[in-house]
């Protein structure tokens, strides 16, 4: 094994020391009050029960798609699979028991002071962010160490690069179902409470009196923290992955394909050590500006990155390469990095002006809301189709530059900076949440009214965060996307010009991507349907699951009136066991639709015209998930963390406060914007990535059964 490939697992192992040292000191802060540990009791019993249900289900899934695997591509492949998926099942949970612990803290850490709740509540993101970093720099650079070391197989060869696609769909699998189950869990209890307790009982949000209370806390935590955790580490595995295939395609026997392949492992092992110092740089200020003491991290960790990112590009390329009519050196690949990280910037700070409560999109849906709910709807529909426009812009920008300097490389160097700065952003993401529950628990333990604004501070920026990580997600799930889009073509073309006679690519020759064949417009057609169909499936289980909690909540009030006088304690058992059902049913189909549509694609067009027309409509509708995808999810994260903030703002007393009639037509919008935000939107981001990689998985398999 080489140095390079020591020091960046050593570079994961390091992430994972520093969640767990750190996940000591977070154990030690005080849980606070009897009544406080309770609760965060309830709430940790619950989500536990939920994850375990949840990954039981997903297992039965897993083990089907381990021995197909193993059956039609190989034990190698299996394997792959396995590790990614249980590494991501693993970065889920952990996020999950962490986020279950840090909430009761905060709530305790922000009766001491606004500083110290934002210490404590950043550090269980730190922990977090670091871990799903770890997990999957040391799952694909361990198991990349394992096949060509011990197993002796070539970087280039087939078992390798097929070993690794099929780890990444072990991450991409399990992300889609954690994803989406957590996000209908979530959205079903906040969306259903709120109609009940809010609007209908005009009772505060967290009040203890509402049966749905502890299953909102509980969707925080499975959604927001387990399910981000499962995706993150996805994207940032997929992208390490696909660049790594990249890689052993376009550099295949040359010298410097070895170095070219640790590449992006190199990129985001020393990109854990610019984040872990990063995290040191949260501090809260004499300003008390939150906002401003989670970007100085950021900001330490991007400077820190792109000297980091110049030592290793500078060490691994040491002269000038070609690729096709591309010729590029080091500083080539290095400044696709930098674009790269300056690419996550701007969709921050994109992101942020779109879903922070200072700026002009929330201030215009909260007055909007003066006038009633349906404009409250109007306007918060206009914000989320207009918030699309700013982030493809600069995704464009950022694939003109990189595709200039170094060609379908460059975009993947650049894509991999992204990533590499997973562990921060993770970080800021696990914040939001774990300050919601703060919140919540210090309603229901009955706590000073001091302690509940400082958490509504703490929760008002940890709403944006969660908006500016689900739009880093998928900004880079985008670009992630494309490079497996480049994959596919490349790894098309070598299976083209390399089949044996008689063998399924025997005689395929070029495959175009020309408008003129309608068999790719249908492909481009179809591709483009998928975000619509998986979103809307995915609304309407948050739909179905939510009726179902406001049917038992007014059930209890009604058969209880000791709930509203406090006589009587609500059954807050029944509310999680119904959404958990509810949330394990609905995720199997939305979940499953990426992953058979390539499939059925392929054999139909194969069926009616041909294999060539077969491959050039898949690459299409690879194409068509991509473009429509990343519009879909960008204006459903955006608009939803708009509606939610402007509830926020409202509450804040502008507009006339919480009660007035704009209050409530504002909960209306936050009711519509919570599945987009926190359920559809961001499974969209695994869900572009899982089609791409099935496409990959094909080939594979049309290849090992030719072959076989």
């Amino acid at each position: 094994m080489s140095l390079t490939l020591t020091l960046v697992i050593a570079a994961g192992l390091l992430a994972v020391l520093y969640g767990i040292v750190r996940t000591a000191q977070l154990l030690r802060a005080s849980p606070g009050s009897a009544r406080m540990q309770e609760i965060a009791a309830a709430i940790q019993e619950g989500a536990q029960a939920y994850l375990r249900r949840q990954y039981t289900a997903i297992a039965i899934v897993g083990v089907v798609v381990l021995i197909l695997a193993a059956v039609l591509i190989g034990p190698l492949a299996a394997v792959g699979f396995a590790i990614g998926a249980i590494l991501s099942g693993s970065a889920g949970f952990i996020g999950m028991l962490i986020s279950v612990r840090a909430n009761v803290r905060t709530a305790q850490a922000s009766s001491e002071g606004l500083a110290r709740g934002l210490s404590l509540a950043f550090q269980s993101g730190a922990i977090t962010g670091m871990l799903v970093a770890g997990f999957a720099l040391v799952g694909v650079s361990g198991y990349y160490a394992f096949l060509v070391g011990p197993l002796g197989h070539e970087n280039t060869s087939r078992e390798v690069v097929d070993s690794l696609v099929a780890l990444g769909f072990g991450a991409s699998l399990i992300s889609i179902f954690a994803r989406l189950g957590g996000g209908i869990f979530t959205k079903g209890a906040d969306v259903g409470g709120d109609m009940v307790g809010k609007v209908e009982a005009g009772i505060p949000e967290d009040d203890p009196r509402n049966a749905a209370t502890i299953a909102d806390n509980v969707g925080d935590n499975v959604g927001d923290c387990a399910g981000m955790a499962a995706d993150l580490f996805e994207t940032y595995a997929v992208t390490t992955v696909a660049t790594m295939v990249l890689a052993a395609i376009f550099f295949r026997g040359t010298e410097v394909v070895g170095s070219m392949m640790l590449l992006p492992l190199a990129i985001c092992g020393v990109c854990i050590v610019t984040s872990i110092i990063g995290t040191f740089g949260v501090r809260l200020g004499k300003s008390n500006n939150i906002m401003g003491a989670l970007y100085q991290g950021l900001i330490i960790t991007g400077v820190l990155s792109i000297a980091a990112i110049y030592w290793v590009v500078t060490s691994l390329v040491t002269a000038p390469v070609t690729v096709g009519d591309k010729t590029f050196d080091a500083m080539n690949l290095f400044w696709c990095g930098v674009t790269g990280l300056v690419v996550t910037a701007l969709i921050v700070v994109i992101t942020e002006y779109y879903t922070g409560t200072g700026f002009r999109p929330v201030k215009s849906v909260a007055k909007a809301s003066v006038s009633g709910h349906g404009t409250n709807v109007i306007q918060g529909l206009a914000m989320s189709l207009e918030s699309t426009a700013a982030p493809a812009l600069v995704i464009v920008v950022g694939i003109i530059v990189t595709y200039s300097l170094a060609g379908l490389f460059g975009i993947a160097i650049a894509t991999t900076s992204m990533l590499s700065l997973a562990g921060v952003i993770v970080a800021l993401d696990a914040f939001g949440p774990v300050t919601d529950n703060a919140g919540g628990i210090a309603e229901m333990a009955g706590l000073p009214p001091e302690v509940r604004v400082t958490t509504d501070a703490l929760d008002a920026v940890g709403n944006t965060t969660k908006a500016v990580t689900k739009g880093y997600a998928i900004g880079s799930a985008g670009l992630g996307a494309l490079v497996l889009f480049a994959a596919y073509t490349e790894d098309l073309r070598y299976f083209a010009a390399n089949a044996t006679p008689g063998s399924f690519f025997d005689g395929l020759g070029a495959v175009a991507f020309d408008l003129s064949n309608p068999y790719v417009v249908v492909g481009l057609l179809v591709g483009g349907l998928l975000p619509f169909l998986f979103g809307g499936l995915s609304m309407t289980a948050v739909g179905r699951a939510a009726e179902s909690v406001v049917a038992e909540v007014r059930r209890q009030f009604k058969e209880n009136p000791g709930i509203m006088t406090g006589e009587v304690k609500p059954e807050y058992g029944k509310a999680v066991d119904i959404l958990t059902r509810a949330a394990i049913k609905e995720m199997i189909v939305p979940s499953l639709l990426p992953v058979f549509s390539p499939i059925v694609l392929f054999f139909v067009i194969n069926m009616i015209a041909g294999k060539v027309n077969a491959f050039a409509s898949l690459g299409a509708m690879l194409m068509g998930v991509i473009v429509t995808g990343l519009f879909v999810a960008i204006s459903m994260t955006s608009g939803g963390g708009a509606w939610d903030n402007a509830k926020k703002l409202i509450e804040e007393g502008h507009h006339g406060g919480k009660g007035s009639d704009a209050h409530k037509a504002a909960v209306t919008g936050d009711t519509v914007g919570d599945p987009y935000k926190d359920t559809a939107g961001p499974a969209v981001n695994p869900m572009i990535k899982i089609t791409n990689i099935v496409a990959l998985l094909l080939l594979a398999v049309l290849a090992h059964s030719a072959v076989s």
